[in-house]
């Protein structure tokens, strides 16, 4: 009996034990899916993003509400507006557009100011204000875990370039796209791929829009491609190394770089030139839209380019592989 009962709490407390252990272990895989495919990329924004203002009949109503570029409107008659479309509503629904009550943010600080509307000539009311609650580009796919079916892309933030901040999202979209053509990058001008995408064409979900990439679900079937086993910090290493990514159609390729340093204690955490000598005169170095290109070593993804060396784009920066997995994570 007594036996029994010691048994018991053992188990007991063996289960108590496993049910309270926080979960430090990381989830992504060992090996995942290096990328390299050109992506369109849409994002909603989190409230209304003002662009501009303009005047009507000689007034300009937002500039006389102290509101200008950069400010994010989240309320209206304090409702909650998440889009244009509630925002139109909400204005179109009101009593009294003498009077329309805006909270906005500026930064991280929540204002409140009233706006009147001005009647335009074609008797229409108008605010005076240009706004938008979304934003589209290309990037490069860096990951797809083949377990979570979480991806990775682009290795650095979205800025909203109005507010020159981090855009906070609501949700968001990756598409299939096609490089249609390459502005060539020039000492002091970075390039950039031109691209279409196919809205009808979904790849995944963005969720986050961090400073190490975004990062969703992907929805879209794997591609049936060799897996990389994922390098740690210590393993990545100075030499040859190559990058994936797309300069013409949809064709993904791979190009010689060599990696020049390492450092643990930034966001750039490799620095690189390339030394192929086609992708050097296809786009003179690396150019807007290569951000995400999955960074390959010695059979090992070690990471992904975000950044140009604007005074000599030959060179440019990544991110370390297991920095964007463990943000794919949280």
């Amino acid at each position: 009996m007594f036996f029994k009962k010691i048994k018991n709490n053992i188990l007991l407390t063996l289960i108590f034990t496993l049910l309270i252990i926080p979960n430090y272990a990381l989830a992504y895989s060992d090996y995942i899916v290096a990328g390299g495919e050109n992506i369109g990329i849409e994002l909603n924004s989190k409230g209304v993003i003002i662009v501009g203002t303009y005047e009507v009949n000689g007034i300009n109503p937002a500039k006389e509400a102290n509101l200008r570029a950069g400010d994010k409107i989240i309320k209206i008659n304090n409702k909650d507006v998440i889009n244009i479309e509630e925002m139109l509503k909400v204005i179109e629904n009101s009593n009294n557009k003498s009077n329309i009550k805006i909270t906005y943010l500026r930064g991280n600080k929540t204002n409140d100011t009233s706006l009147k509307l001005s009647k335009s000539n074609d008797n229409i009311y108008k605010t005076g204000l240009y706004v938008k609650d979304s934003i589209s580009g290309v990037g490069t796919l860096t990951f797809i875990d083949p377990n979570t079916k979480l991806f990775g892309a682009l290795g650095h933030e979205i800025i909203e370039k109005n507010t020159g901040q981090k855009l906070e999202i609501k949700d968001g979209k990756i598409y299939s796209s096609t490089v249609t053509g390459i502005t060539r990058s020039d000492i002091g001008k970075p390039g950039e791929k031109a691209a279409r995408y196919d809205s009808s064409d979904i790849f995944g979900n963005v969720k986050e829009n961090t400073t190490s990439g975004i990062f969703g679900n992907y929805t879209s079937t794997i591609p049936n491609k060799k897996l990389y086993k994922v390098a740690k910090e210590d393993e990545v290493k100075t030499g040859n190394a190559t990058i994936f990514t797309v300069i013409d159609g949809n064709t993904i390729e791979s190009f010689a770089i060599n990696i020049l340093r390492i450092n643990k204690n930034t966001t750039k955490n490799i620095l690189f030139e390339i030394t192929d000598s086609r992708l050097l005169r296809n786009t003179g170095g690396i150019v807007q839209g290569m951000s995400g290109s999955p960074i390959i070593q010695d059979n090992f993804i070690v990471g992904a380019v975000t950044h140009v060396v604007v005074d000599d784009p030959t060179k440019g920066y990544g991110i370390f592989i297991t920095t964007m997995l463990e943000e794919a994570e949280n």
